[in-house]
């Protein structure tokens, strides 16, 4: 019998299937309140979609386009790198695009690893970090993120002769799933340390404008010295609500990004030419904006309406400064899957368990701020009507 591939035996679709597989039992019966994937529900600003619509009329939009991007795509993105980090980028060679931040991912470890080679992933951590790694027939190390450390990884824990073999670390701040957030002062250790153990360092900073309370993400590249040692991820999905269109972008050391690129023209071609305007639209319309982000402030609210809600049920969650989801810690007694299970089939509302994130992420859930502040002040009041809060599983 045909056997498929061993190296999908390490991506971890397997909690995710459940859950929707799960959820569509439920459903059946009760009312559901979607809180697990991180897929914002809002729809673009009118303007950038009047721009699509434009750019999708002109003739040659449907044409092939370059891998690299157009040269108005990567031109608006290093002035918005300008005006956004104050960091200066070249548009040739410095700036690629991607078709979603995941893609550039998937495909990096492909570009820089050979089989038994060593990347460092954070743990917990988004699936594709590790996944990317496995696919490329390489060794993931991870490296723990815990609260007492601020989820931050502790460098000087990791062994001097696995950074020796380390090709390249991922780090993502602010964080999926646990929504922690860095300084530059970090970032500055962490370019001390790749250039101490000459390791590549890969940035996602996909949530860099969906920030709250005043708070401004900063880029990886702020850092002294960050350009020589890495690249940045990021992306137009969370930003700027454009989720679908698959519109992403590296920046950062040309050298790092080269091979990268090479990967890209030869598994596909550019992003679609009317959704790349679309792009250099939504990155010109926020300068022009002054910084004033429509996402953030939605989100700021979901957070406050949910953890407001979920604190008079007698769940205390610490909020987060930054992304889209709350890591909220599980009840005393159960395991995070198990809980995350009985929230669904007990109170309707679903959730990832932080075990799927990797061992790390045991004893919490990750809970997407996906929905209406009145859906979900409804998903709160139905975990705390379901008493889940105050048991103990097996009590």
């Amino acid at each position: 019998m045909r056997q498929p591939s061993k190296r999908l035996q390490n991506l971890s679709a397997a909690i995710f299937s459940e859950m929707a597989a799960r959820k569509k039992e439920v459903a059946k019966k009760r009312t559901v309140y979607d809180l697990s994937i991180g897929s914002p529900d809002q729809p673009p600003e009118d303007q950038l979609l009047e721009t699509l619509l434009a750019a999708a009329r002109q003739p040659g939009a449907f044409g092939y386009a370059l891998s690299e991007g157009t040269g108005a795509f990567r031109e608006e993105v290093a002035r918005w790198y300008q005006y956004r980090f104050g960091v200066e980028l070249a548009p040739d060679g410095e700036v690629h695009s991607l078709m979603g931040s995941q893609d550039g991912l998937a495909h990096f470890a492909l570009a820089w690893t050979d089989p038994g080679d060593i990347v460092l992933v954070p743990d917990p951590g988004y699936p594709i970090y590790e996944g990317s790694v496995h696919l490329a027939g390489a060794i993931p190390y991870r490296m723990p993120l815990r609260a007492e450390n601020g989820f931050l990884p502790r460098l000087a824990d990791i062994p001097d002769e696995i950074a020796a073999r380390a090709k390249f670390m991922i780090l993502n701040y602010p964080n999926n799933p646990v929504s922690a957030v860095a300084t530059v002062d970090f970032f500055a250790e962490v370019v001390a340390f790749a250039k101490r153990h000459d390791i590549i360092v890969v940035h996602d900073l996909a949530y860099s404008e969906m920030a709250f309370d005043g708070y401004r993400p900063p880029s990886f590249l702020q850092a002294p010295g960050a350009k020589e040692v890495g690249i940045e991820f990021n992306s137009f999905s969370k930003s700027f609500n454009m989720a679908g269109c698959r519109i992403a972008y590296v920046v950062g050391n040309s050298e790092i990004i080269k091979p990268l690129a090479i990967v890209k023209s030869n598994v596909d071609y550019g992003v679609f030419l009317p959704v790349q305007q679309m792009a250099v639209a939504a990155l010109r319309m926020d300068r022009e904006a002054g910084g004033k982000s429509s996402v953030g402030p939605v989100y700021q609210e979901r957070r406050d309406v949910l953890l407001a809600a979920l604190a008079e049920a007698g769940w205390d969650i610490v909020p987060p400064k930054a992304t889209m989801f709350v890591w909220a810690p599980v009840p005393t007694g159960w395991t995070s899957r198990e809980f995350a299970i009985a929230l669904l089939e007990e109170a309707g509302v679903v959730v990832i368990p932080g075990s799927a994130f990797g061992d790390e992420g045991e004893g919490y859930v990750r809970i997407a701020l996906v929905q209406s502040p009145e859906v979900l002040r409804q998903a709160a009041r139905s975990i705390a009507e379901s008493g889940i809060l105050a048991r103990k599983t097996g009590a």
